[in-house]
C-alpha cells in the first residue's frame, strides 16, 4: 500500500497565539465593563452585547487552547496528533454564537412588550469602547482568518460584537435625543438575526468536516476518470476523500492494474497519481491499496 504526503509550513503558530491572547485580554475588560453599565444604565442592549462579549472571551480561549494543542506532535496514542482540534473549536464558536442568539431574541422580545428608560450617556459611552477594542482585535485577527477555520470562527465572533456595539451606540443616540426607548429591544433582536445568519455558515462547514464530507473543492468523478487514464490501471474504485484540517485533504482508494507488476513499477505510478491529484486538486495525503485480478466490489463509492 502506497502512501505520500505534502509538508506544511506552521510558521504563523505563535503569531495566532499572541493576537488571540491580545485579544482575549481585550474582550474580558469590555464585558466587564458593559455588565456594570448594563446594570447601572438599565439598558438591555448594553447587557446582551455583555452577554455576546462573554461568549467572545469563552471562545476565544477555546481557539487559543485549540491552537496550543494544534502544535503538539503524532504519537503512538493519537496517530493524528491534535490536528482536529481548530476544527472542533470552530464547531463549538459556530453553536455558541447561534446559542447567544437565540438567548439575545428571547430577552428582546420580552422588553420589547415592556419598554424601560435607559440612561443613554452611559451606554453611548461604553459602546464606543466596545467598537474600538473589538475593532482592533478584528484587526489583529483579520488576516488569520482567511486561511483558517478556527481563526475565522473567533474573528467572526469580535466583527459581530463590534457590530452590536455599533448598534448599541445608534440606539443610545436615539434614546438620548429622541427618548425612543423601545429602539433597545429591536436593536437586541437584529443583533441576534446577525448572529445567527454569519454563525450558521461556519456550522455548517466545520460540521462538513468533523463528519468527513467530502470537500466542496473535489469531484470525486473527474478524479476517478483522470488516475484510469495512466497505464496500466484498470480501474478505481473503493474511494474515501475527506479533510482533515486546514491543511490537509486525505484520498484513499483501491487500485485495480491490467497486469501483475512489480513494486517498483507501483512506486512510479504512485509517484504519477501523487502529482496529478495534488497539482490539480489540492489532495496532499494519498493512500493506494494496489490489486490484480482481486475478487471485491468495484464500485467507486462502497459502503464499509
Amino acid at each position: 500500500m502506497g502512501h505520500h504526503h505534502h509538508g506544511h509550513a506552521h510558521s504563523h503558530d505563535n503569531i495566532k497565539g499572541r493576537n488571540l491572547l491580545i485579544s482575549i485580554l481585550l474582550n474580558i475588560a469590555i464585558t466587564v465593563s458593559q455588565v456594570i453599565g448594563g446594570i447601572i444604565s438599565g439598558s438591555l442592549a448594553l447587557l446582551s452585547d455583555a452577554l455576546h462579549n462573554f461568549s467572545d472571551v469563552l471562545s476565544l480561549i477555546i481557539s487559543y487552547i485549540a491552537t496550543l494543542l494544534g502544535k503538539r506532535k503524532a504519537s503512538s496514542l493519537k496517530t493524528f496528533g491534535y490536528k482536529r482540534a481548530e476544527i472542533m473549536a470552530a464547531f463549538v464558536n459556530a453553536a455558541t454564537l447561534v446559542v447567544v442568539a437565540i438567548i439575545l431574541m428571547i430577552e428582546a422580545t420580552e422588553r420589547l412588550m415592556e419598554p424601560k428608560e435607559i440612561a443613554s450617556n452611559l451606554v453611548i459611552w461604553l459602546s464606543l469602547v466596545g467598537i474600538l477594542a473589538n475593532g482592533f482585535s478584528v484587526l489583529l485577527l483579520k488576516k488569520n482568518a482567511k486561511e483558517n477555520m478556527n481563526m475565522k470562527s473567533a474573528y467572526l465572533h469580535l466583527l459581530t460584537d463590534m457590530m452590536a456595539s455599533v448598534a448599541v451606540l445608534i440606539g443610545g443616540l436615539l434614546m438620548k435625543f429622541f427618548q425612543v426607548y423601545w429602539v433597545d429591544a429591536v436593536l437586541t433582536m437584529a443583533i441576534g438575526v446577525y448572529l445567527i445568519y454569519m454563525g450558521y455558515d461556519l456550522l455548517k462547514e466545520s460540521t462538513k468536516v468533523l463528519m468527513l464530507f467530502t470537500p466542496k473543492s473535489v469531484d470525486i468523478k473527474e478524479i476517478v476518470e483522470s488516475i484510469c487514464t495512466i497505464e496500466p490501471i484498470k480501474n478505481v474504485h473503493h474511494v474515501h476523500i475527506w479533510q482533515l484540517n486546514e491543511e490537509e485533504i486525505h484520498l484513499e482508494a483501491h487500485v485495480d492494474f491490467k497486469k501483475d507488476i512489480k513494486l517498483s513499477e507501483f512506486d512510479e505510478i504512485l509517484e504519477k497519481i501523487e502529482e496529478h491529484v495534488y497539482y490539480k486538486h489540492g489532495i496532499n495525503h494519498v493512500n493506494i491499496q494496489p490489486e490484480f485480478d482481486k475478487c471485491d466490489s468495484k464500485n467507486v463509492i462502497v459502503q464499509d
